[in-house]
Order: structure tokens, then C-alpha cells, then sequence
């Protein structure tokens, strides 16, 4: 296994390498060629790299057919073996990544709320933006 960014890694299916796209999640950029690496970008692929290293895992689609996003990636639910910890889930209710909306899926209502828990509570990516309003 291999993270690539904070939503993307790089697992071997049936001994072929897939890059597979986390649904339902967006982390600050860190390899998107033609932007720069956007704040918090870095601690968000250390957090996912960390809840996977050594760790099996399984997935689970949205559909009954395997889809993929417009860069080929496959999009999948991850969950780390050992605990069925649902890896999407806990990038949001940590605060390493917002719910990602522009498409609707099954787990959007959980991963809002997730997000707004987490900004109220300054966790992760929120936590500048908690500093700069008690500024005010």
C-alpha cells in the first residue's frame, strides 16, 4: 500500500497496483501538478499514511459496478482490517479533510456532520481557522 495524498492510494487488487480515490473526502492538494502544496496538504497524507502503515484493508463501492473517477482511479470506501476502522470517515471526524459534496453518496449526511464537529471543535485543518476568529 501506498499513499499518495490525503484521498489517494495506491493498493494491489488481485496483484495489480490501483490507485483508488477515498469517496465522499477532500484533503488539502500536496502532488497536483499545476497547483502548489495547499496548507495542511502534507499532515493530511502523514495522518492517512499512519492509520495505514503495516495495516491490511478492504474496500467497498458505492455501486455494484466498480466506478472510477476521470483520472482512472477507482472510487472506493477503505477500511483498515484489523478494527473495520472506515478510513473515509475518520479523515473527516479528524479534521484532515472535508466531506466532499459535489457528488452525492451514500455516507454524505455522516461525513457532514463529521466535518461540522470537527470545525466547531478546531480539530486538524480547522484548527488556524479557531485561532483567527478568536482574534477578532
Amino acid at each position: 500500500n501506498r499513499v499518495v495524498d490525503g484521498y489517494t492510494v495506491v493498493l494491489s487488487l488481485d496483484w495489480v497496483k490501483t490507485r483508488v480515490r477515498l469517496i465522499g473526502i477532500d484533503t488539502p492538494e500536496t502532488v497536483h501538478p499545476p497547483k502548489p502544496v495547499e496548507h495542511y496538504g502534507q499532515e493530511a497524507s502523514t495522518f492517512l499514511k499512519n492509520l495505514l502503515r503495516g495495516e491490511s484493508v478492504s474496500l467497498e463501492y458505492e455501486t455494484e459496478a466498480v466506478s472510477t473517477d476521470k483520472y482512472g482511479r477507482t472510487l472506493a470506501y477503505l477500511y483498515r482490517v484489523p478494527d473495520g476502522l472506515f478510513v473515509n470517515a475518520e479523515i473527516v471526524r479528524q479534521g484532515y479533510g472535508h466531506a466532499y459534496t459535489r457528488f452525492p453518496f451514500k455516507h454524505m449526511e455522516q461525513f457532514r456532520e463529521y466535518e461540522r464537529i470537527a470545525r466547531e471543535a478546531g480539530k486538524g485543518l480547522w484548527a488556524e481557522s479557531r485561532v483567527h476568529d478568536r482574534k477578532r
